[in-house]
This record gives C-alpha cells, sequence and structure tokens, in this order.
C-alpha cells in the first residue's frame, strides 16, 4: 500500500500495525516512494540459533540417508544401451 507522508501522520499506527502483519507499506512524498515500513526480525539469542542448526542439520542428514542417490538420479532418461531413450 503507498500512503502520502502527510496521510501517513494521522495513520502512524495503523500503518506500524499493518506492516508487521506483513503487508508492504511505503510512504510516498510528492507521488514517490520515499521509505518503507518493514517489521524489525528479532535477532535469536546463542542457544536458539544452536537448537535452530541442530534440527536444520539431522533434518537434511536423514533426507540424505533415504533419498536418492544423487549419481544415479538421472538414470531414467536413458535406455539399457547408454543412450538417451
Amino acid at each position: 500500500m503507498r500512503v502520502s507522508v502527510s496521510e501517513a501522520k494521522g495513520q502512524l499506527t495503523e500503518l506500524v500495525r499493518r506492516a508487521e502483519a506483513g503487508d508492504e507499506v511505503v510512504l510516498t512524498r510528492h507521488g514517490h516512494a520515499a521509505v518503507r515500513l518493514i517489521p524489525v526480525k528479532v535477532a535469536l539469542d546463542r542457544k536458539s540459533r544452536r537448537v535452530l542448526l541442530e534440527a536444520a542439520r539431522s533434518s537434511g542428514f536423514s533426507k540424505a540417508i533415504s533419498g536418492p542417490v544423487a549419481a544415479r538420479s538421472q538414470d531414467f532418461l536413458y535406455g539399457d544401451d547408454g543412450l538417451p531413450g
């Protein structure tokens, strides 16, 4: 949504709520985009980052074990003679 700076003065609280909810809020000056309101992302602490990283590693490891072997993943494209089928 695009709102002029003069209009935004009266509805700043609502614009901030909308930006926090994920809406794109652009403030304009003389019809040209001037600033964009975006929510601040809270940085994770060290312990939370470690938990997230370990979860991603274990998820990737389990997929690597159960998934197809990359070296053989395109075999269906070729016939028994090794030529494209």
